[in-house]
C-alpha cells in the first residue's frame, strides 16, 4: 500500500504546485424538438452560478454557447414559448473539460398554461416521457459523487428505495424482492447482455461493471408499471445511455487506481462537421490487491480488461447515425474455493474430497447502429440494429485423497490426487436484433409511439459433471438452437392539460419456439393540482422469458428414456399496480411515497407436490427439472423517499422500504423468495468545499451512506430439535427443505465513507478519489454451508469486508 500511496501523493504535490492561472472552460449545447428531433431556433437559456446570471438564446442550428465562465456548480434553463421550460441544475463546470450538452424541449400542452409545468431532469424525473410512474434518472455526476459508486453505475442502484443487492461484493440488482435475472438491462435504447464481468450461468452477478461513468449521460431506470415499449422484464430495467463526443475539440480523461487503469480519448473529426467520436479502454488485474494484502484468504488472481465506443454522424438530409460497442474479457482460478468465496457450479461431495480449484472466462460483446430520421415537423423515426455476444466458461477441479497399497496390498500412505475435472461447462449465445419505432405527435396533447422489435438467438449450450460420488460423467446439458422472439407495441399520450397526463397502450410478445404469444396492456398517469404536488398510478401486464437452459433440459425417466418436457413452457407473468405521491417542500426538498403490488403467475415450479424448486429462486447452480407454469407469487411494499437535492454544496438521501415477497409451489405452501428481504434504509449525505487554497481553484467533498437491511432467505442445514447439526454426507443430505426460505441469518449493514480532492489548472482538471466500503467491517451472514473444517463443521458466505479503493484522474 505504501508504494500507491507515494505515488499518489507525489501525483497530488505535483499537480498542486504546477503553475496556475484564473481557469475557465465553456458551456455550450443544442436544443431540439422532442418530437421532430428538429432544431428550435429563439429559445432563451439562462446559466446561473452564485446569483451571476448569463443569457444567450439558440440560433438557426438550435445551438447556444457561452465561453470563458469561472468553473463550478451552474444551473441552466431553457425557455420558448409554447414549450415547456427546461431546468438543469448542479452542472458541473471544470478547467480540463468542456460541458456540451445536448437537449431537447417538449410542447406545452396549453399556451396559456394553467400551470407551470418545468421538466427538472436533474433531480429524478426520467427523460422518456412515456413512462409516468417507478421511474427516475440517473445522471453521471450522482454516480461519481455517491459513496460505493467505485465508477460503477450499477451500484449506484442501489442507493435508490426498493433496490437492494446481495451484499456478498456481486452487481446483482434486486427490484423489489425480485429475482435479478429479470432486469433487463438496455444501452441506447436497445436490449443488451448483462454488461458485468464474471457473471454467472444466468447471466446475473458480476463483480464489476464494464460500464464506465467516464461515458455515460443521464439514464433511466424503472422499477415497475413500465411503459409498452419495454417487454421481457419483470423486475426492473435499466436503459444506459451514452453522451456524445466532443465535435469541436479533442479532449482526454487518464486515470490509475485499484481497481483499474483507463483512458478516455474523444473529439471531432474534422473543423466544421458535427460529428464526434468517443472511445474508451480500462485494464486490470486484481492480483494487484492480493500484493496489497486486501485479498489475503484468496488463492488465485482476477483479471479483465473492457473497452466503449460510440460515434455520432450527423448527415443533412439522412438524419443521425449513432455506431456503438461495449465489450469485456475477464477470467479468473481460484484455488482451494470455498462456498464462503464463490458458490461453484456442479458442488458435489465426496468423502475424500479435499478442495476445489475453480476456473472461470467469460466475454461479452454488444455493437449496435442507431438511426434517427425526421420525418416532418411532427414526427420521427427512430431504427437499431443491433449484435450481442457473451461467453461462460466454467471447470471445476477437484482434489482428494487415496489410500496407496503395495504390490501385496499393504496399506503405504495416503496421498492426493489434484485436478480431477468434476464440472464442465460451456455456454455461448449471439443475439441479432432489428427495431422500429415510430413517433408522431398529432398536436400537443396527443402522441403516438408504435414500434416492432425482432429478435434472433442462437444458443451453444454444453455442461457436464460427475455423477455422484462416481467418476461417471453425466451430460446435463448439451444443445445447440436458436429462438426467435417479435414484439409489437403502441403508446398514446395524452395531455389534457398542463395538470394531467395519462399514457395508455398495448404490448405484444411472440416467442416463435414454442409459438407462445400474450398481449399485455399498460397504463399510467399523473395528475399535478398544484406546483408542489403530483399525484401517478400506474397499471402493467408483463411477461418474460425463462433462462433458456430451462427449455432444453434433458430428463431421464426411470426405464432410461431421454426427453425435453420444458419446450412449451410457457412465459412467465406478472400484474403491476403502482400508486405514488410526491410532494416539493422546497425548491430542493421533495418527499415522495410509492405503493405497489405485484401478482406473479404462470411462474415456473417443478412438476412435483414434493419438489419446493421454482426458478425465481435460481441461484448460480442449474436446475434440471421437470417444469410446469402453476407457481404463483406476490411482491408488494410500500416505499418513502425524502432527498434533499445538491445545492449550497451539500445534499442528502433518506430512503426506506418495507415489502414482502412470496411465491408457491404445487405443494401450495407460500414461502418466502430468496430474495425477500422484508425491509431497508438507506441514509445518504455529501458535502463539498470548494474554492480552496490561494487561487480558489481546490474543491474537497466527503460522502457517505449507511444502509440496513434484511438478509436474504437462505435453506439451512439440517439440525434436530436441540439445533444440533444432522447432516448425512454419505447419503448427500445436508439441507432441510422443509424449512426452507423461511429465515435469513442476520440482518445486514454497512457505512461507506469516500473523499475527494479536485485541483483546476489552466487546461486540466486533477481528482483524488478514496472510497471505503463497508469501514466497520460488519460480516454479516448471508447463507450456510456443511463445512466439516469449521467449528461445528458449519461455514457462512458472510458480507463482503472493508474495501478501499484509490482512484486519480486527470481531465485534459
Amino acid at each position: 500500500m505504501k508504494y500507491f500511496s507515494s505515488l499518489f501523493l507525489f501525483l497530488l504535490l505535483l499537480a498542486g504546485n504546477s503553475f496556475a492561472q484564473k481557469t475557465q472552460q465553456t458551456i455550450r449545447g443544442t436544443i431540439v424538438d422532442t418530437d421532430s428531433k428538429l432544431p428550435v431556433q429563439g429559445v432563451t437559456i439562462q446559466i446561473e452560478l452564485n446569483n451571476n446570471r448569463l443569457s444567450t438564446i439558440t440560433d438557426a442550428q438550435g445551438n447556444f454557447r457561452f465561453e470563458a465562465l469561472t468553473i463550478g456548480r451552474y444551473t441552466l434553463s431553457a425557455s420558448s414559448i409554447g414549450y415547456d421550460k427546461l431546468v438543469l441544475p448542479n452542472l458541473v463546470l471544470t478547467a480540463g473539460k468542456e460541458l456540451v450538452l445536448s437537449l431537447s424541449l417538449q410542447e406545452a400542452a396549453t399556451s396559456l398554461k394553467e400551470v407551470l409545468v418545468t421538466i427538472d431532469k436533474n433531480k429524478g424525473q426520467a427523460s422518456n416521457e412515456m413512462s409516468l410512474v417507478s421511474s427516475r434518472s440517473v445522471s453521471p455526476e450522482q454516480t461519481n459523487r455517491y459513496a460505493g459508486g467505485f465508477n460503477d453505475p450499477s451500484r449506484i442502484l442501489s442507493n435508490f428505495a426498493g433496490v437492494n443487492n446481495t451484499q456478498d461484493g456481486s452487481n446483482d440488482i434486486i427490484v423489489r424482492g425480485n429475482s435479478p435475472k429479470y432486469l433487463q438491462w438496455r444501452l441506447e435504447g436497445v436490449q443488451i447482455t448483462n454488461p458485468n464481468h464474471f457473471a454467472d450461468q444466468s447471466s446475473v452477478g458480476g463483480s464489476i461493471s464494464t460500464l464506465n461513468n467516464n461515458l455515460l449521460a443521464n439514464s433511466d431506470f424503472y422499477t415497475g408499471a413500465f411503459s409498452a415499449e419495454f417487454g421481457d422484464a419483470l423486475s426492473g430495467v435499466y436503459d444506459v445511455k451514452l453522451r456524445a463526443g466532443n465535435n469541436e475539440k479533442f479532449e482526454s480523461i487518464a486515470s490509475i487506481g485499484i481497481i483499474g487503469t483507463d483512458l478516455t480519448f474523444e473529439g471531432p473529426f474534422k473543423k466544421g462537421y458535427k460529428g464526434s467520436f468517443l472511445v474508451n479502454y480500462r485494464y486490470s488485474t486484481v492480483s494487484l490487491l492480493d500484493n496489497l494484502g486486501l485479498f489475503d484468504d484468496i488463492d488465485g488472481v482476477l483479471n479483465f480488461q473492457d473497452a466503449a465506443f460510440k460515434v455520432v454522424l450527423p448527415t443533412n438530409k439522412l438524419g443521425t447515425f449513432s455506431i456503438y460497442g461495449l465489450g469485456g474479457i475477464s477470467n479468473f482460478r481460484f484455488n482451494d474455493v470455498t462456498p464462503a468465496l464463490w458458490q461453484t457450479p456442479g458442488n458435489r461431495f465426496i468423502r475424500n474430497k479435499t478442495g476445489e480449484d475453480f476456473k472461470k472466462k467469460s466475454h461479452l460483446l454488444n455493437l449496435g447502429i442507431n438511426h434517427t430520421l425526421t420525418l416532418n415537423r411532427n414526427s420521427h423515426l427512430f431504427t437499431a440494429l443491433t449484435y450481442s455476444s457473451e461467453g461462460i466458461d466454467d471447470a471445476v477441479y477437484e482434489s482428494f485423497l487415496f489410500k496407496v497399497y503395495d504390490d501385496n496390498g499393504n496399506y503405504v500412505k495416503d496421498s492426493t490426487r489434484k485436478n480431477q475435472l468434476n464440472f464442465d461447462g460451456g455456454i455461448k449465445k449471439s443475439t441479432y436484433r432489428a427495431e422500429m419505432t415510430y413517433n408522431h405527435k398529432f398536436n400537443a396533447r396527443h402522441k403516438i409511439q408504435l414500434g416492432t422489435k425482432y429478435g434472433l438467438q442462437q444458443y451453444d449450450f454444453n455442461q457436464s459433471m460427475l455423477k455422484d460420488s462416481s467418476s461417471v460423467r453425466t451430460t446435463l446439458v448439451d444443445f445447440t438452437d436458436n429462438l426467435s422472439t417479435i414484439r409489437n407495441f403502441i403508446n398514446w399520450k395524452f395531455r389534457i392539460n398542463e395538470a394531467f397526463s395519462m399514457v395508455a397502450g398495448v404490448h405484444n410478445m411472440n416467442v416463435l419456439l414454442n409459438k407462445k404469444s400474450t398481449i399485455e396492456p399498460r397504463f399510467a398517469m399523473n395528475y399535478k393540482p398544484n406546483r408542489s404536488s403530483t399525484w401517478s398510478l400506474g397499471y402493467g401486464n408483463h411477461s418474460a422469458l425463462e433462462s433458456i437452459h430451462h427449455y432444453f433440459t434433458r430428463i431421464e425417466n426411470q426405464i432410461g428414456q431421454v426427453t425435453e418436457p420444458n419446450k412449451d413452457l410457457g412465459l412467465l407473468k406478472a400484474n403491476h399496480f403502482v400508486v405514488g405521491y410526491e410532494r416539493k417542500l422546497g425548491k430542493n426538498l421533495l418527499v415522495k411515497m410509492e405503493a405497489y403490488y405485484q401478482q406473479l403467475y404462470n411462474l415456473p415450479v417443478a412438476n412435483a407436490d414434493t419438489n419446493i424448486f421454482s426458478t425465481i429462486n435460481e441461484g448460480l447452480d442449474f436446475q434440471y427439472v421437470d417444469l410446469v407454469n402453476k407457481g404463483k407469487g406476490s411482491n408488494y411494499g410500500i416505499e418513502l423517499t425524502l432527498e434533499r437535492f445538491f445545492n449550497r454544496n451539500y445534499y442528502y438521501l433518506i430512503n426506506a422500504s418495507v415489502y414482502n415477497s412470496t411465491y408457491k409451489a404445487l405443494d401450495g405452501i407460500e414461502r418466502n423468495t430468496r430474495f425477500n428481504g422484508n425491509y431497508l434504509v438507506n441514509a445518504l449525505f455529501g458535502k463539498e468545499f470548494p474554492k480552496l487554497g490561494k487561487k480558489q481553484n481546490k474543491t474537497f467533498a466527503i460522502n457517505s451512506r449507511l444502509f440496513f437491511g434484511g438478509g436474504k432467505k437462505h435453506i439451512p442445514l439440517l439440525r434436530d430439535a436441540s439445533g444440533n447439526l444432522v447432516v448425512d454426507p454419505a447419503n448427500n443430505q445436508f439441507f432441510d427443505y422443509s424449512r426452507a426460505y423461511k429465515n435469513g441469518l442476520d440482518d445486514l449493514y454497512h457505512l461507506t465513507v469516500s473523499f475527494s480532492y479536485k485541483i483546476d489548472i489552466r487546461r486540466t482538471t486533477h481528482e483524488i478519489f478514496l472510497n471505503i466500503d463497508n469501514i466497520t467491517n460488519n460480516r454479516a451472514r448471508l447463507t450456510e454451508f456443511y463445512d466439516p473444517s469449521e467449528p461445528g463443521s458449519v461455514g457462512y458466505m458472510r458480507q463482503s469486508s472493508a474495501f478501499p479503493n484509490l482512484l486519480y484522474r486527470i481531465y485534459f
